[in-house]
């Protein structure tokens, strides 16, 4: 299944560079659930609601894999989340500055669907990007 699996998180990644909330409900569970650190949310709703707020944000947002593997119904993806700031995001007013930042997400899959995600981005790195946080 792992084939499977990190197809499914390939569409994904697709859907989302192709700003495709219509193919949503195709790839992940009407019980899906995303986690972050802090966050949580759940359904197809919830993932579309994260998805427009960085498309609102980042218009031109691409998620590229930089590495992918997967065991069974687990798949972890490394990726490399790139975007021009040229709206609000998270309060933040844009800045127009160009971010590029990695990420991790590992995503179980069930019943032909992801179900479950967990996902780490590198906020810190983005803000210092973007000028709304002090680098080192």
């Amino acid at each position: 299944m792992s084939h499977h699996a990190q197809d499914l998180v390939r569409r994904l990644i697709g859907a989302i560079n192709n700003q495709d909330y219509e193919a949503l409900p195709d790839i992940v569970d009407p019980e899906y659930v995303y986690r972050a650190p802090g966050e949580e949310l759940r359904g197809v709703a919830g993932l579309e609601s994260l998805l427009t707020s960085y498309h609102r944000g980042f218009p031109d947002l691409e998620l590229v894999i930089d590495e992918m593997f997967g065991d069974e119904d687990r798949v972890a993806t490394a990726f490399t989340f790139t975007g021009t700031h040229l709206g609000e995001l998270m309060g933040a007013p844009a800045t127009g500055k160009r971010v590029s930042v990695h990420g991790t997400i590992h995503s179980r899959v069930d019943g032909g669907r992801i179900v479950e995600e967990w996902e780490l981005l590198d906020l810190a790195t983005m803000y210092q990007q973007l000028g709304l946080a002090e680098g080192h």
